[in-house]
């Protein structure tokens, strides 16, 4: 169980991000599509995964748009978005920002918030993910980690995609 904050108070999750080195958890997420998409068929590429509450925050969808600009043109580097939203939401914002250099999938219906530690157990957002970024290499192994102490704040893209 991790502890971090919302506006200061404390809230908890059901675990821990996979630790650096360890192989990447093989959840899944629906994209918005509807197709079922796992971490193992990013295998062979860099994957970016940006996990937060709800793109319909402001900190959530500034991490959508700040993946997307910076990451957009980096070569074989894939940068997933991963929240509880229903696909249509996250069709929808990514449609209404012209978001095209990233991908989205929703937990709604897999465990991989449980998979990866990060699904809220406490506080208000009790269900949604905890806002973190996992940088998983080629191979599938977890290069960086990043689970952000205060949900409100945005999380280290420069270190993130450094890692890369």
């Amino acid at each position: 169980m991790a502890t971090v904050t919302l506006k200061g108070n404390p809230i908890t999750t059901v675990g821990e991000l996979p630790a650096v080195g360890s192989v990447a958890p093989d959840a899944s997420v629906t994209m918005t599509d509807l197709s079922e998409k796992s971490i193992a068929d990013f295998r062979g590429q860099r994957l970016v995964l940006n996990i937060f509450p709800s793109v319909d925050t402001p900190t959530c969808s500034t991490s959508v748009r700040e993946f997307n600009q910076r990451a957009g043109g980096m070569d074989n580097v894939v940068v997933l978005n991963v929240s509880a939203d229903l696909p249509f939401a996250l069709a929808r914002f990514c449609g209404a920002e012209g978001i095209e250099n990233v991908l989205s999938g929703s937990c709604f219906r897999s465990d991989f918030g449980e998979q990866y530690g990060v699904t809220f157990d406490s506080g208000p957002l009790t269900g949604l993910l905890s806002r973190s970024v996992v940088v998983v290499d080629t191979d599938g192994k977890v290069l960086y980690r990043e689970q952000v102490s205060e949900t409100a704040d945005e999380p280290d893209y420069a270190a993130a995609l450094a890692a890369l």
